[in-house]
């Protein structure tokens, strides 16, 4: 019997399993059902930034910070974290929300600050800024690699004792009354467990649903695409471009291009195992037209390649980090595509939580993220909301 299991070795599954074991505690198993990384994780942007409006995802950013900028240090290996900051630019209808919600991450401590044209220009040469009315820098932001952190993670939690268990899918949670007592894997194996952690993303509700617990998921198709630039753009910031809805940032010299618009290519996906592998024609054609929009200065970009993957995204595209009506059941999902950049600090959120009951995380109010506020209709939302944009704003 091992005193927690963990369902799921993705970024969260394997930070939690982290800030366990700095809490002391040692005897983890984690399971997954394919490989490390091979959900969501291998997928993510992995874009890092602090410009949240929900206080509570912003300190949580914030408070991951320090992990990923020494995480080389810290786990013995490299993450693929580039600090090359991050900018946002808005235009006209969203600079009352932008400059509020930049101030109160700056009350939060978030090195943000605004910015102007010709700073944007200077490290955006090609970039074309006409339609955008105030901007702001993170000189710490950047994007890491989602895959290399989760095997980062996992090799250090084996060298310190944690079990990993690779191709040990679990099929269901097992129960005595209203306590969880472990799990049993696919083959038919069971593993008992004092307390079991679903950190597995879109395929947590299939384990919670025979339980009677209704956990609001619904898994969202992503469309990567990359394009060569054809020239060298050298390592410009990460750009959240809030008027063509896109956020852009260079990876091994191609640009990555993904989706921010809250009413384009969003897609829901009714097999997790079986989706297109490759992006659509419209996603390829809507890249297409907001790049030669938003790059002039690029003359012969072509595709590189395109990539998809599934995110797990909630009501308020927020994260369920969550105890459950049985007794030693606990929820890390939902972290509707932007849980790479927070995965340290919603790790040390859950060990916490765990073992105390709350957090001691700065500005971090850990019943924000509860699973009952969908039931209760209490959504977790920007109080500074961007028109056009995806909920995570």
């Amino acid at each position: 019997m091992s005193d927690i299991v963990i369902v799921g070795a993705g970024v969260i599954g394997v930070s939690t399993a982290y800030a366990l074991l700095q809490r002391g505690v040692t005897d983890i198993t984690i399971l997954e059902r394919n490989t490390v990384a091979s959900g969501g994780t291998a997928k993510s942007s992995a874009i890092v930034r602090c410009h949240y409006g929900v206080t509570s995802v912003a300190a949580l950013a914030l408070a991951s910070l320090d992990f990923l900028e020494n995480a080389k240090e810290i786990l013995g290996a490299d993450i693929g974290f580039e600090q090359v900051g991050y900018v946002v630019g808005v235009g006209p209808e969203n600079v009352e929300p932008f400059t509020a919600s930049v101030k109160h991450q700056q009350a939060l401590g978030v090195p943000t600050e605004f910015i102007d044209r010709d700073a944007v220009q200077e490290l955006w040469p090609v970039a074309n800024l006409d339609d955008f009315a105030a901007y702001c820098w993170e000189p710490r932001g950047g994007y890491g690699d989602g895959y290399a952190t989760a095997q980062a993670f996992a090799a250090y939690l084996r060298d310190h004792g944690v079990t990993v268990r690779q191709g040990a899918e679990v099929a269901e949670i097992l129960t005595e009354g209203t306590k969880a007592t472990g799990v049993k894997l696919a083959d038919g194996e069971t593993v008992p467990a004092g307390t079991v952690i679903l950190a597995g993303g879109p395929w947590v509700p299939a384990l919670t649903t025979p339980l009677g617990i209704d956990v609001p998921i619904d898994p969202i198709l992503i469309e990567q695409v990359l394009i060569n630039p054809g020239m060298d753009l050298g390592a410009p910031p990460v750009f959240s471009d809030m008027v063509s809805m896109q956020y852009v940032h260079m990876r091994k010299g191609e640009l990555l291009f993904g989706n921010s618009d809250a009413s384009r290519l969003i897609k829901s996906v009714s097999n997790l195992d079986d989706y297109p592998g490759h992006a659509s024609h419209e996603a390829l054609e809507l890249v297409a037209e907001k790049a030669v929009h938003r790059f002039p200065g690029i003359e012969n970009p072509e595709v590189a390649t395109t990539y998809t993957g599934v995110f797990d995204r909630t009501p308020d595209e927020n994260y369920i980090i969550s105890g459950t009506d049985y007794d030693g059941l606990f929820l890390e999902t939902g972290m509707s595509g932007h849980g790479f950049k927070t995965s340290p600090a919603i790790g040390r959120l859950a060990a916490e939580l765990i073992l105390d009951g709350d957090t001691t995380i700065p500005n971090v109010t850990a019943s924000d993220f509860r699973l009952s506020r969908f039931a209760e209709g209490d959504l977790l939302t920007s109080p500074f909301p961007y028109k056009g944009a995806s909920g995570i704003r």
